[in-house]
């Protein structure tokens, strides 16, 4: 039998206490900037960004300097709602050729919450635990999942089928209550959520936080093009695709942006001797860039707001939400 880590339970509800409301946004390659964070974290939910967006350390190190400046100021604004903490998120692959000066930056700046994708290396956890910040893990198993708890994790992030970029297979449902049988840490879901009402199924599974990405795509802060905010927001789930022959890993893709590449999305094949090439025609179709990214819960975009009027909208939303659930179930219990 795998050993059970329980986790601390008391940081989700202090964590929970310092949010508007329990989200936390996915980081997006390229397309989070320090703006969005700090809209983000001035609407009450956990920003986050990649620490490779900045295209290098010192940028980095910009960004950060930013970002703290700008809550700060935030905060120090008489009768302002308290900003939310940030989380930068940090690729911890041996591919990763800025792991350890970013990391030494990450701690330079006390950084609240550090996210680990594509693994979960103890040293890179004690280092964050030693200025007292957090770390979550990117999980898409629970395999995965005790393997990041035994490496001393506070947080689980459950990567769900249809969630955007370097996606999950598992069911919410099947992933959040396998995890949850041993983990009574801090859990996030991603995977789709991109209303109240999807925020509150995420909490009623079982999540902590709702985690939440393709929304903030189309969001005016975002590092994205106004033709790519605006296929977000005309696309929906059928437009969505999986395919590995981007980036070499399972990933999410929005079928139009391949279709205008000059590519059949129908008919992509991966040169495996090339590398990360694909045939089918096309001369330029470099991933994340020119083929763009989004999750299966990109119907539910509807405008491309600024981050903090459409978090504003998704808080009455949750607020409805909430409201409507309580009247169904005083209606079924009477």
């Amino acid at each position: 039998m795998k050993p059970r880590h329980t986790g601390d339970s008391g940081l989700a509800s202090r964590l929970r206490q310092k949010l508007r409301f329990p989200v936390m946004a996915g980081p997006m390659f390229i397309a989070s900037t320090p703006a969005q964070v700090i809209a983000q974290c001035k609407g009450g939910i956990l920003g986050a960004i990649p620490a490779l967006n900045p295209r290098s350390t010192a940028l980095l190190d910009e960004a950060l300097v930013e970002i703290k400046a700008s809550l700060a100021a935030h905060d120090a604004t008489p009768g302002s709602r308290p900003a939310a903490p940030f989380a930068v998120n940090l690729v911890v692959h041996r591919s990763n050729d800025r792991l350890d000066a970013d990391l030494d930056l990450i701690c330079k700046h006390r950084v609240p919450l550090v996210i680990l994708s594509l693994g979960a290396p103890k040293e890179v956890m004690d280092a964050v635990h030693g200025y007292g910040g957090l770390v979550f893990n990117d999980v898409i198993s629970n395999r995965h999942a005790h393997k990041c708890a035994e490496n001393g994790t506070d947080g689980l992030i459950a990567v769900a089928a249809g969630a955007g970029g370097h996606t999950g297979n598992i069911s919410p449902f099947a992933l959040v209550q396998e995890i949850r049988q041993w983990w009574t840490g801090m859990l996030a879901l991603s995977g789709c959520i991109a209303t109240g009402r999807g925020i509150l199924a995420a909490r009623a599974m079982g999540a902590d936080f709702a985690y939440i990405g393709s929304p903030f795509l189309a969001c005016a802060e975002a590092n994205t093009s106004a033709e790519q905010k605006a296929m977000i927001v005309a696309s929906d789930a059928a437009d969505v695709m999986i395919t590995d022959c981007f980036t070499g890993v399972a990933a999410t893709f929005l079928r139009p942006s391949i279709e205008a590449n000059g590519l059949d999305p129908k008919n992509l094949t991966r040169d495996r001797s090339q590398g990360i090439n694909v045939k089918g025609g096309g001369s330029n179709h470099k991933a994340w860039r020119d083929i763009w990214s989004a999750g299966q819960g990109v119907g539910a975009v509807t405008e491309s707001l600024p981050t903090e009027l459409y978090l504003d909208r998704l808080f009455e939303d949750y607020q409805a939400a909430k409201a409507a659930f309580r009247r169904q179930l005083d209606h079924a219990d009477h």
